[in-house]
């Protein structure tokens, strides 16, 4: 008899709905302390149950795979009336198994299309203020930051998120976030500012552009001269594949043009660290290269050339490497036939 009343399986639609509620009730009874603590309790264990059953709804389980026809009924569910934000919002006062799953829901649903849609990003596109949740949630302690970056590393994939952050003062904050005491923290943070940086190239292009003195101040400063050893080992890569990025073509030139920046790649090659003198020679090979070298840039150049070619006589790359070395020896070939009359070569 037991066998004939069997519960029947909820739709994914109507778990996001109760997840809803269940979110908006929390809240409620959290606004009251009294004898009604024990039922707060058991609102947030459903709720924490509904969490698990959208993660296995999205990711399936170890019976069986995600269904996508159950994947795009809770999508639909999700953003027909807002879920995102609550959940969201809600991270905080979970325990640490829901705010795992949560967390993945969140980036999960950046995926997720509806008729080749990405309802994800059409719904943060007017929903701008979430992301500003996200950006300020890094700033929180250890356990809950790693769910904020979790989450935004797969909303700055749409390029409306990352045009947003890229214009916003959100950017500012990640000169300090990739330089938080917690690796994994700073680490992850480190990921979503090289994803803003280039993965959108024209978004980047334009972005670096219009905001190129500001900008470069601050990544110059904060990053690259002041910075760890681990912030100036990431900071220099990534500005190395920025600047090498045919898209920013035009900054490039502009930065390569700059005697400040030159004597910043002069003072990284100059580190004991063998990892951030390589990451500095690909970006010191394109002052080398620039063929309208200012008049500043060649005299540097030419006063420092012996120290230049000592040093990168004994630079070599950890493993055999053909380019590292074609590159050094082009780059070495430069500075030993440069001379001062290159000025004015430089200046036609």
């Amino acid at each position: 008899m037991k066998g004939l009343f069997k519960n029947k399986p909820r739709l994914p639609g109507e778990i996001v709905r109760q997840t809803r509620d269940l979110i908006a009730l929390a809240e409620s009874e959290e606004e009251v302390i009294d004898s009604r603590y024990s039922k707060r309790l058991g609102i947030c264990a459903e709720l924490c149950r509904n969490i698990r059953d959208l993660k296995s709804i999205l990711y399936g389980n170890s019976e069986a795979e995600p269904v996508p026809e159950a994947c795009l009924m809770l999508t639909q569910e999700f953003f027909r009336e807002d879920t995102l934000r609550p959940l969201i919002k809600s991270i905080p006062k979970l325990d640490l198994e829901a705010r795992k799953d949560a967390t993945q829901i969140v980036a999960n649903l950046q995926k997720q299309q509806v008729e080749s849609r990405l309802v994800a990003s059409e719904y943060l596109e007017s929903n701008l203020d979430v992301i500003d949740s996200l950006v300020e949630g890094i700033d929180h302690d250890h356990e809950l930051a790693l769910h904020y970056t979790g989450m935004l590393k797969e909303c700055v994939r749409h390029q409306v998120v990352a045009k947003y952050i890229l214009e916003s003062k959100n950017l500012e904050k990640f000169f300090d976030y990739v330089q938080l005491p917690y690796f994994d923290v700073a680490t992850d943070a480190s990921k979503i500012f090289r994803e803003l940086l280039t993965r959108h190239k024209s978004t980047v292009a334009e972005y670096l552009a219009k905001n190129y003195e500001w900008f470069f101040a601050e990544y110059n400063s904060r990053l690259l001269e002041k910075g760890s050893y681990f912030t100036k080992r990431q900071a220099s890569k990534l500005l190395g594949d920025v600047l090498m990025d045919r898209s920013n073509s035009g900054v490039m030139i502009k930065y390569v043009s700059s005697l400040d920046n030159l004597r910043i790649m002069m003072n990284l090659l100059r580190e004991p660290t063998k990892n951030i003198q390589l990451e500095a020679f690909h970006i010191f090979k394109l002052f080398v290269a620039n063929e309208k070298k200012p008049e500043d840039i060649v005299a540097i150049l030419v006063a420092n050339r012996n120290k230049i070619l000592r040093l990168f006589a004994d630079l070599k790359a950890e493993k055999e490497d053909i380019g590292f070395e074609t590159d050094k020896s082009l780059v070495m070939n430069e500075i030993a036939t440069l001379s001062l009359l290159d000025i004015k070569t430089a200046d036609r």
